[in-house]
C-alpha cells in the first residue's frame, strides 16, 4: 500500500506539471511587470513582449498541446484546450511516454493515459478501471489546490499559486521579470511566421518574490529546490504577427535529469467548457492518502 501511496502522491504532481508546463515556474505580479516595463521602455523585446503578454492573457482561451519531460521520472504528452477568462478551466489528454511514472502506471494496470480536468479551485484526474478497482468503482481522484499546499509545505504553497494562476501569459510575465529577454530572430512555427524571444529565469528568485509566501516558507521553497538541483530555466517563446503566442519552450538541470517542456498554442478564443466528475465515481486525495495509511498501518 506504501507504494501506491507514493504513485497517487506522484500522479498530483504530475498532472499539475501539464499544466504548469502550459506556464512557466513562476509568474509576476503586476508591480513586477511594472519595473521590468519602466526600466527599460525603449528596448524593444521588452515593449513587444508586454504587447504580446496582453494580447494573449485576453485571449482568453486557446488549444493546447506539448511535452514535457523531468529527468527519469516522467516524460508526457498532452492535448485539449484551456479557459483563463476567471481562474484556469479546461481539459488535458495526458499520456505518460516514458520514465517511472510511466512504468508504475503500467504495473498498477493502466496504458499510461489520463484525463486530467482543471477548475478554478483544483483539479481532477481520471485513472480508469485500474483505479476504480481498488477504490469500490472511483475511476477519478479530486485535488484542491489548498489541500496540495497543505501537504507540500512551501512548494506545495507555490504550486498552489502557479497552478491557480497557469496561463500562457505566465511565461512572458516571467521573462518580464527576469531582466534577461532578447529577441532571438524569426522562424516559422508549424507554417506560421513568428519572432523569437529568449531568456534565462532564476526559478527559486522568481517563484519566491512572485508567490505569497513568508520568509520561513521562502527558505524551505530555496531548499526544496536546491535538493532537486533546481536552479535556472533558459525559455523561449515565438510570438506571430496578431502578437499571440504561438509556442514556449523551457529547458533546465534537475538531479534526475533534464527539464524539457515544449507547448503549442492555437485557436485562440476557442468555447472551453468542462464538468466536474460525478461525485460517485470521485474520491478526494486527502481521502485516500488516509485511506492508504490506515491500509498500511493495519498491515504492518
Amino acid at each position: 500500500m506504501r507504494t501506491s501511496t507514493v504513485r497517487r502522491v506522484g500522479l498530483s504532481v504530475a498532472v499539475a506539471a501539464a499544466l504548469t508546463s502550459v506556464a512557466a515556474c513562476g509568474g509576476s505580479d503586476d508591480k513586477s511587470e511594472g519595473k521590468a516595463g519602466s526600466a527599460v521602455t525603449k528596448a524593444d523585446p521588452v515593449a513587444a513582449l508586454l504587447a504580446v503578454q496582453k494580447k494573449t492573457g485576453g485571449a482568453n482561451s486557446a488549444k493546447v498541446e506539448g511535452t514535457t519531460a523531468m529527468g527519469s521520472a516522467m516524460s508526457m504528452k498532452q492535448a485539449g484546450a484551456l479557459d483563463w477568462s476567471d481562474g484556469v478551466s479546461g481539459s488535458m489528454k495526458i499520456t505518460y511516454t516514458g520514465g517511472a511514472m510511466a512504468d508504475t502506471m503500467k504495473k498498477a494496470g493502466g496504458d499510461g493515459t489520463m484525463e486530467a480536468r482543471y477548475f478554478k479551485d483544483g483539479y481532477a484526474a481520471n485513472m480508469g478501471s485500474a483505479m476504480a478497482a481498488q477504490t469500490g468503482g472511483k475511476s477519478w481522484i479530486s485535488y484542491s489546490y489548498a489541500d496540495l499546499a497543505e501537504l507540500g509545505g512551501a512548494a506545495g504553497a507555490a504550486m498552489q499559486d502557479q497552478m491557480s494562476n497557469a496561463t500562457p501569459e505566465q511565461g512572458l510575465k516571467s521573462l518580464l521579470a527576469s531582466g534577461d529577454v532578447k529577441k532571438a530572430g524569426q522562424e516559422d512555427v508549424r507554417g506560421v511566421p513568428t519572432t523569437h524571444y529568449s531568456g534565462t529565469v532564476d526559478v527559486a528568485e522568481l517563484t519566491a518574490k512572485n508567490s505569497e509566501l513568508d520568509a520561513d516558507q521562502v527558505t524551505e521553497l530555496k531548499k526544496q529546490l536546491s535538493d532537486a538541483g533546481i536552479s535556472t530555466e533558459k525559455i523561449d517563446i515565438w510570438v506571430d504577427k496578431n502578437d499571440l503566442l504561438v509556442k514556449k519552450t523551457e529547458r533546465g538541470q534537475m538531479k534526475t535529469g533534464e527539464l524539457n517542456s515544449t507547448v503549442y498554442y492555437s485557436d485562440y478564443g476557442t468555447k472551453v467548457s468542462v464538468e466536474r466528475p460525478p461525485a460517485s465515481e470521485t474520491i478526494g486525495f486527502k481521502e485516500l492518502l488516509k485511506q492508504q495509511q490506515g491500509a498500511s498501518g493495519s498491515a504492518s
